[in-house]
């Protein structure tokens, strides 16, 4: 019986995704609830599980193809006979041993009842097509002991390379003098990301305005308390939950900075769902910390933590990335001295995090050095005004350089 594999709902606003990788080739076992594909969407990447056990069939959607939600991605056969025929017809495999031979029509593709439950639990366990083994059994048919020599044949002489579906080409121009360019389609997710960006410079009246941080305080703090902090908490003590509550304390002052446009109207909000710029391995995502203003230090940590490990494991889903009255992009973890972030759509403002290095500063007339960081507040002049985004930026230096103020809401 031949089960048909579709594009699951993918999200809200989300009608089409890109397939990124076939995890099951024809022919292999699929158990229940197993990933068998990925899809990539807008926002982030999406694994398709079997809804049955059985044999991954034919893929109908090729890697690299735009496909609707909906839309037949594939096939899993669960009779006990793997529907890969199109596949082997397009791209036959040599035999690799004499157990890998024409079948007698006693075991044809059509006769599952030519198939004894132990030898339909071989081949499911084993992923092995009965199609193409030659059966030693009265009248031609197959034994546990022929699928089980055909499973050792498979491992032994694996399939080509070339008989699986080819990734997303890259093109490789030399040129006469050997020098080589290589042409790589772009994700669609990184599609979207240069689309969003483009549209937040077309749309916006971008602005940004700096200031520095005298890290001073801060750092002592952790320094102070961050052993006692993962003991209790679980979780290191970060950075960004100190931003996160100084930012809080700006946004409260300044609601515009936590607002957005829609339309010819101003949205204000009295809570604050922090989005944070996390590096993911098919470029930069964005999860969502639902009213960080009312979490504590060890909430804010734990939620950031577990977005990272999400991100890095391909596994953020599209609740996690819904959403967002402001951004947090920390580019000092990369080094980045100062840089002018952009704002994520329809949000109105993001906070750009730098690198700390020890800097000449004047403190009560005299030259110390410090560990300073540069801090970069970019926002939609639109709606927020210069007077009140430097107040904004300012509230932040404040609430970093004296973390007493985040205890005293000042």
């Amino acid at each position: 019986m031949s089960i048909e594999v579709k594009v699951p709902v993918l999200g809200e606003s989300v009608s089409e995704a890109t397939v990124g990788q076939w995890l099951k080739q024809p022919g292999e076992a699929v158990a229940l609830d197993e990933p068998i594909a990925s899809l990539e969407t807008d926002k982030v990447a999406v694994e398709v599980p079997s809804p049955v056990a059985g044999i991954m069939g034919a893929h109908i959607a090729a890697e690299g193809e735009t496909v609707a939600v909906g839309a037949l991605l594939g096939m899993i056969e669960t009779s006990g006979v793997a529907a890969a025929a199109p596949a082997a017809a397009a791209a036959p495999a040599p035999s690799a041993a004499p157990a890998l031979a024409a079948t007698p029509a006693a075991v044809a593709a059509d006769d599952a009842a030519a198939l004894s439950p132990a030898v339909r639990r071989a081949v499911l366990e084993h992923g092995i097509d009965p199609a193409t083994v030659r059966g030693t059994g009265k009248d031609g048919r197959l034994t546990k002991e022929d699928v089980l020599a055909a499973a050792v044949a498979k491992q032994a002489a694996p399939a080509p390379v070339a008989a699986a579906p080819a990734p997303v080409a890259a093109a490789v121009a030399t040129s006469s003098d050997g020098r080589r360019e290589e042409r790589v389609k772009m994700t669609r997710l990184r599609q979207t990301i240069a689309k969003r960006l483009k549209q937040a410079q077309e749309t916006a009246a971008l602005l940004t305005t700096f200031n520095d941080c005298d890290m001073s305080a801060v750092m002592a703090a952790r320094d102070k308390y961050k052993d006692v902090f993962e003991k209790k908490h679980g979780v290191k003590l970060g950075f960004m939950s100190f931003f996160a509550k100084a930012a809080c304390l700006a946004l409260k002052d300044i609601p515009s900075v936590n607002a957005r446009i829609e339309g010819d109207e101003i949205v204000y909000h009295d809570y604050v769902d922090l989005s944070v710029a996390v590096s993911a391995p098919n470029g930069l995502v964005v999860p969502v910390v639902r009213d960080v203003d009312s979490l504590s230090f060890a909430g804010i940590e734990k939620a950031i933590a577990g977005f990272g490990k999400k991100a890095r494991e391909g596994t953020l889903t599209m609740a996690d990335m819904a959403g967002g009255t402001f951004t947090i992009s920390n580019g000092g973890v990369f080094g980045g001295l100062m840089s002018t972030p952009i704002i994520n759509p329809p949000q109105s403002a993001v906070l750009g995090l730098h690198r700390i290095e020890d800097r000449p500063v004047v403190r009560d007339g005299q030259i110390v050095v410090r560990p300073m960081m540069y801090i970069a507040l970019s926002y939609d002049h639109r709606l927020i005004d210069g007077r009140e985004a430097v107040t904004a930026l300012k509230t932040i230096k404040e609430a970093i350089e004296d973390p007493t103020r985040l205890l005293i809401d000042m």
